[in-house]
């Protein structure tokens, strides 16, 4: 078998760098072949992965999903064990296809409004458990934040037991996997064996099987319940049909609310402390933002949404550190031509996001934060993808971007924050994503008075 431009470092140093340090690994691989290479690193149903970063060669692959490019969902196996074989993330074809049309209209932009007052509410609640001069961790207070948004929006909880058992469980599955030993065992499947209660993967499958029951009573109490006129998401998915009249199986339901838990609430928190960080790191550019802000403090949510600094800042944020490294994986169905190298079939792909957002010729000192590239340029979709491409876009993007700007907008407008000291922060794994490493260190200095 062909391979596309292999790396110099050997095998097994690649699978361990890319556990402990992904962010180097792609650093090293880029700087011994730069737009296209074979990634021997495991996971994803297949040992050498084809890494590419080029705009064309990504647009090539994204714009050509079904039938030269297929984006088969047993390639995303990694978080299987934690969402099911019934989620966006496994479906592929027309399964796929349906169940994105299902569930749409939950994430609709015309929605966002409803969640604007819930997010500033859960935002001051939080805050409001600080003293003045107290130490907390960023990322935390953000993770407390998001989860409690996604629990009032997905199931339109807020407080009380079934609340309070669920966000237990969940958190304690995200604990598991956020160091690298841990989460070896979502890499290789070997590891994946049941030793009991205090073994990792067994302690794991016992935390998902007491959350799958919380759910599962969840759909059932919804379901004997007059739902018609609530907001939540459970609530229109179990009035969601597809063209035949079928509604979503439990299996369903329960897959897809996995996934929006997991996948909807700790990658908005990293972002939203990724930018809590940068603002206070460049005092200049969160003055900027809060005149923009202040200049505009009587707009309502969907228009502060909309302003250019706010967005430049946001997008600026998610260039510089994307939470997911890499698109979903797509396999090459014919042999076919990519930057010039032959591309035999069944080779797996993956755009590699964050090296696309790194690059010098798209962004130049693409490793300094600065929002005004944003505002002097409009970058295409194979450019700039945080949420990634193709039929594998993040569906909860708009309801991301929202948190981030309305949480982001309200927290510097309305209270003063610190770093606790200036040093530069890198990116770290968390589980299968980056996260700020140390959380960010912050001091609550007081609530501004208006």
């Amino acid at each position: 078998m062909t391979v596309i431009n292999p790396l110099k470092t050997p095998i097994i140093q690649q699978k361990i760098q890319w556990i402990l340090d992904p962010v180097g690994y792609l650093n090293d691989a880029y700087k011994q072949q730069q737009d296209i290479f074979t990634a021997n690193v495991s996971g994803l149903g297949n040992d050498s992965l084809v890494f590419v970063s080029h705009p064309q060669a990504i647009q090539q692959i994204l714009t050509n999903d079904r039938q030269q490019f297929f984006a088969n969902g047993e390639l995303n196996n990694i978080l299987t064990p934690v969402v099911g074989l019934s989620s966006l993330l496994s479906l592929d074809g027309e399964k796929h296809k349906r169940e994105r049309k299902l569930l749409m209209p939950s994430f609709h932009a015309d929605r966002m409004q409803i969640y604007a007052d819930l997010i500033i509410e859960i935002t001051d609640n939080v805050f409001s458990t600080l003293k003045q001069g107290e130490v907390f961790i960023a990322r935390e207070l953000m993770q407390e934040i998001s989860l409690q948004v996604i629990m009032k929006i997905v199931f339109g909880l807020s407080e009380g037991d079934r609340f309070d058992k669920i966000k237990k469980l969940i958190k304690a599955i995200l604990d598991r996997f956020n160091n690298p030993i841990n989460i070896s065992f979502l890499f290789y499947d070997w590891l994946k064996t049941d030793l009991g209660a205090w073994s990792p993967w067994g302690g794991f499958i016992r935390t998902r099987m007491a959350l799958d029951e919380l759910i599962y009573h969840e759909i059932n109490l919804r379901r004997q319940e007059n739902y018609q006129d609530n907001t939540d998401i459970l609530s229109t998915l179990l009035t969601a049909v597809d063209e035949e009249g079928q509604g979503m199986s439990d299996q369903e339901l329960r897959d897809e609310l996995m996934l929006m838990l997991f996948a909807g609430h700790e990658t908005t928190a990293i972002a939203m402390t990724w930018g809590l960080y940068w603002l206070h790191r460049h005092p200049e550019v969160k003055t900027k933002l809060l005149t923009e802000l202040k200049e505009n403090s009587d707009q309502q949510s969907a228009n502060i949404f909309k302003l250019p600094y706010l967005t430049a800042v946001c997008n600026e944020t998610l260039r510089v550190h994307p939470v997911a490294m890499l698109t979903f994986p797509r396999q090459v169905m014919t042999d076919t031509e990519l930057l010039g190298q032959k591309i035999p079939k069944d080779t797996v792909l993956l755009g590699c996001i964050y090296l696309t957002h790194h690059r010098e010729d798209l962004y130049p000192e693409a490793y300094q934060f600065n929002p005004e590239r944003f505002l002097h340029r409009q970058y295409s979709p194979y450019e700039f993808m945080p949420f990634g491409g193709g039929v594998r876009r993040c569906l909860g993007e708009v309801l991301a971007l929202y948190e981030m700007k309305l949480s982001i907008a309200h927290i510097i407008t309305n209270y003063d924050l610190t770093l606790v000291d200036n040093k530069p922060i890198k990116p770290k794994r968390r589980g299968v994503v980056l996260s700020p490493d140390g959380g960010v260190k912050m001091i609550f200095n007081s609530k501004h008075n208006k």
